[in-house]
């Protein structure tokens, strides 16, 4: 079904990637580390890759498949990393007791 030329495969590869986009969130909320974002995403597509081929009782052999697959892991890690670099690179705030008036 995933193809280039067909409305629907357009479709499908469009909810690929928005779903990259999303998980990418989700790393953020669940992992909050930039370290463990590639692990968690290949953890993930790889066990994708598993029940696709569990599912269909054969390995998945389809180009498109493959193409739509490492860029939806290529755009997961990097937004994914991006978004919890930003939380780690925060300021720390150094003055976080009330101040007394003395």
């Amino acid at each position: 079904i995933l193809g280039f030329s067909t409305p629907p495969g357009r479709l499908s590869m469009m909810a690929f990637i928005l779903n990259a986009l999303t998980c990418a969130l989700g790393l953020l909320y669940f992992i909050r580390r930039g370290k463990q974002c590639l692990d968690f995403t290949v953890t993930v597509h790889f066990f994708h890759l598993l029940g696709c081929w569990i599912y269909n009782s054969r390995f998945p052999s389809a180009l498109t498949w493959w193409l739509v697959h490492i860029v939806c892991t290529a755009l997961m890690a990097a937004i994914g990393e991006y978004l919890c670099m930003r939380i780690e690179l925060r300021e720390i705030p150094l003055n976080s007791a009330p101040k007394s008036n003395v």
